[in-house]
C-alpha cells in the first residue's frame, strides 16, 4: 500500500470502478428513491423500489456517462451546483481572490456552517477565477456509506479518521492527517479546504480550534518552528456567509436539546438530511470572501487561531438577517450602530427584509426561536467588538 492509500482521494484510475459500485448499491438507489417517491416508498417499501430500481440505474448511467476522470466528475457536479444555485439562492458572489497570488498552492481554512455547501463554494469561488480545486477534508462520520465514501473521494475528499479509538491509534491518524495535507499542499502543489473547527458553527460562533492547528504542525521538520511550519501551508481564512440557513431549526433543535440537559442521539441518515436541506434549501444571498495568506509569524497556535478568527470575523458579510436578528437582541435603542450597520445595504427594504425574517423565525418551534435569533446575531457581536478594539474603546 502507499503512503495515504487508506485516506487520500481517488485517482482517475479509480473513477470508473467507483461510479459502477455506486449505481448497483441497492442502498444508493432505494436513498434516492425515497427521497423522490417518499409516499410510495412508505405505502409500498420493497416492492415499489425493486420495480424501479433499474430505471433509476440507466438514469444515472445516462447522467455520469462519459466520466471517467476526478476533473470531469467535479465539472459535472459544478455545473449542477450551479444550476441548483440558480434555484436555491437570491444571488451569490466572492471576493479576495485578486489579492491571492494564483500560482501557488493553499490551505483555505473557513467558518462551517454546512457540511457540503461550504468546501462547494469554495470551489466554485476557484473555478470562477480559472483556479485549480481543493482536495476537501471530510470526517469518517460522513463515510459510514460505501457509496457515501465512492461519492466523497471521487470529489477529491480526503479522510480525517474522527472515529479512531485509543491515545496512541488517534495521535497516528493525527500525524498521517498532518503528513497529508503537507504533502498535498508542499509537494505536489494541491490545495486543500479544511474547516475551522470540527463540527458546524451551530451557534454562530466561528471559532478556530486550536487543536486543528497543532495538528498541521505535526508534519513539520524536527528543527523547523511552529510559525515556519504553519507558515509553509500558506493559510487562507475564509469567511463563509449565508443570509438564511436551510438547517437552523436542525441546528437550534440540538442546541435546546444540549441546554435543557437531554442527551441528543443523531438518526441513522441526519448527516445526509442535512446535506440535502443545505442543498436544495432556500439560502437568500451568499457572500465568500477570502483573505489574505497568513504570515509565518505566529509562534503558537493561540496567536495563530486568533489571526484567523479575526480575518474570518471582518471578512464575514453581515446581511440583513443578521442585523435584523441583533436589534431583535434588545439592540433596537442602539440607534447609531443599527444605523451604521443599516448603511451598508442603502438599496434594502427594511420593513420587508425585517418581516421576512421574522416571519422565518416565528415559523420554527417556539422553543427553539430565541437559540436560532442567537446563531443569526452572533456575527454581528463578534464584528463589533473587533471594530470596538480597533478603536481602542
Amino acid at each position: 500500500m502507499n503512503d495515504f492509500d487508506d485516506i487520500r482521494p481517488y485517482n482517475d484510475s479509480e473513477v470508473p470502478s467507483a461510479l459502477a459500485r455506486m449505481m448497483t448499491d441497492p442502498e444508493l438507489l432505494d436513498l434516492l428513491l425515497a427521497r423522490e417517491f417518499p409516499r410510495m416508498t412508505k405505502i409500498l417499501p420493497g416492492i415499489f423500489t425493486q420495480i424501479l430500481r433499474p430505471f433509476l440505474r440507466r438514469k444515472l448511467h445516462y447522467l455520469m456517462g462519459g466520466i471517467s476522470t476526478v476533473a470531469e466528475f467535479q465539472m459535472h457536479m459544478t455545473s449542477r451546483l450551479m444550476a441548483l444555485l440558480e434555484t436555491t439562492t437570491d444571488s451569490y458572489g466572492f471576493s479576495g481572490l485578486d489579492k491571492i497570488p494564483p500560482d501557488n498552492a493553499y490551505l483555505y481554512m473557513s467558518n462551517h456552517r454546512d457540511i457540503a455547501l461550504d468546501p462547494a463554494l469554495v470551489n466554485l469561488g476557484l473555478h470562477k477565477q480559472n483556479r485549480a480545486m481543493v482536495r476537501i477534508a471530510i470526517g469518517d462520520n460522513l463515510l459510514s456509506k460505501p457509496f457515501a465514501a465512492d461519492l466523497m473521494r471521487i470529489n477529491r475528499s480526503f479522510i480525517v479518521k474522527r472515529s479512531v479509538k485509543g491515545r496512541r491509534e488517534k495521535f497516528e491518524a493525527l500525524k498521517d492527517l498532518s503528513r497529508y495535507i503537507r504533502h498535498s499542499i508542499v509537494q505536489e502543489k494541491v490545495s486543500i479546504w479544511i474547516a475551522q473547527a470540527e463540527g458546524r458553527a451551530k451557534n454562530g460562533q466561528d471559532r478556530t480550534e486550536t487543536a486543528l492547528l497543532k495538528m498541521l504542525a505535526l508534519s513539520k521538520d524536527k528543527d523547523q518552528s511552529f510559525a515556519a511550519a504553519t507558515g509553509e501551508l500558506s493559510i487562507v481564512p475564509v469567511a463563509i456567509s449565508y443570509e438564511y440557513d436551510p438547517c437552523d431549526a436542525q441546528k437550534a433543535g440540538e442546541l435546546y436539546a444540549q441546554q435543557e440537559g437531554l442527551i441528543y442521539t443523531k438518526d441513522l441518515y441526519e448527516d445526509l438530511d442535512n446535506i440535502v436541506k443545505g442543498l436544495t434549501g432556500y439560502k437568500g444571498r451568499i457572500q465568500v470572501n477570502f483573505g489574505e495568506p497568513v504570515a509565518d509569524k505566529y509562534e503558537d497556535a493561540d496567536s495563530l487561531a486568533a489571526e484567523i478568527n479575526r480575518q474570518i470575523t471582518l471578512n464575514y458579510q453581515l446581511f440583513p438577517t443578521n442585523i435584523t436578528a441583533w436589534a431583535m437582541q434588545g439592540n433596537e435603542q442602539q440607534v447609531d450602530i443599527l444605523e451604521s450597520l443599516k448603511s451598508h445595504w442603502p438599496e434594502e427594504d427594511w420593513l420587508h427584509a425585517e418581516q421576512q425574517f421574522k416571519d422565518h423565525i416565528n415559523a420554527l418551534p417556539r422553543e427553539y426561536q430565541a437559540i436560532a435569533v442567537g446563531a443569526y446575531a452572533a456575527p454581528v457581536d463578534n464584528q463589533l467588538l473587533y471594530l470596538s478594539q480597533q478603536l481602542g474603546h
